[in-house]
């Protein structure tokens, strides 16, 4: 079924307050890729979430606080290569319990820890999580997993990274995207948003075909953004479904009004952060 309009935004009670809004966890970032998780936990905090943390190696915590101090930063044993180590998963365990939504991928990198932290998170957390970037590798090693979990799941592929998940080529994903991302995300029982030009959400069922968004968000970080658009509105009580619609649409807004100033080619990432303030107000003014 193919879906058009845009669900409600969150409720925003007059007399809410950080708790209301709810508490996000960002899992990721390593040594050379600080800058990916801290566009995230800013993604989160534009898109209304009441408390945003990044749960990040300790060897980059310092450059990711100094980013923005609006969200908060959880420091976590690292390897020798500056990434999170397998001793971290307790307390990435610990700390995605007590959230109400999360995120994992932005900055991860690779190595056999990580593989093995992402595949637990994936299985055991009943928080509803997104996973981008280097998780979806993580998981495209080991797609037994997949189908193995039980909280509300997004993954968010470019098609390079979903042509990994489902073993065919990136021109074969590219000529078939809604059927393919239609059928990923029935047999996994998940939210799969196929980003690219059209960028598609479905659940298997339903389909969104975003209309947003323009050659400019063709450069690094600006997915980073969109998984955190996506978890703060999870955080905020909206159905997988329906957060992960409007994140894309109105990321693809931001881009589009950062367009009008700024022109295609001279977007970056943060410009998305700049704009999705404005984005926001002509959602709320079309309401």
């Amino acid at each position: 079924m193919s879906i058009s309009t845009l669900p409600s935004l969150p409720d925003r009670p007059d007399d809410g307050h950080k708790g209301t809004f709810g508490r996000t966890v960002i899992v990721g970032g390593s040594t050379g890729m600080a800058g990916s998780v801290s566009l995230s936990g800013m993604g989160a905090l534009r898109s209304g979430a009441g408390l945003v943390s990044l749960a990040v190696p300790s060897t980059i915590l310092s450059t990711v606080a100094a980013f923005e101090p609006s969200y908060l930063t959880i420091s976590l044993a690292s390897d020798a290569h500056g990434r999170i180590s397998y001793d971290a998963l307790p307390a990435l365990e610990s700390r995605v319990a007590i959230a109400d939504a999360g995120a994992v991928g932005p900055g991860l990198g690779r190595s056999e820890d990580l593989d093995r932290v992402v595949s637990q998170l994936y299985r055991t957390s009943v928080r509803p999580l997104v996973f981008d970037a280097d998780a979806l590798n993580a998981l495209a090693d080991q797609p037994e997993v997949l189908k193995d979990h039980v909280g509300g799941r997004v993954l968010t592929p470019h098609p390079g990274e979903f042509s990994k998940l489902i073993g065919k080529e990136t021109s074969y994903v590219q000529q078939n995207r809604e059927s393919l991302a239609l059928q990923f995300a029935a047999d996994h029982k998940v939210i799969l948003v196929l980003k690219g030009a059209g960028t598609i959400v479905t659940d298997g069922l339903r389909v969104f075909t975003n209309q947003t968004g323009n050659s400019g968000m063709g450069t690094g970080g600006t997915g980073d953004v969109l998984t955190g658009v996506i978890v703060g509105l999870l955080a905020q009580g909206m159905s997988a479904f329906e957060a992960t619609q409007l994140a894309v649409y109105i990321h693809g807004l931001a881009g589009d009004l950062a367009a009008v100033e700024l022109t295609p080619r001279g977007m970056i990432a943060t410009d998305l952060l700049e704009f999705l303030p404005y984005a926001w107000k002509e959602l709320d003014e079309e309401a």
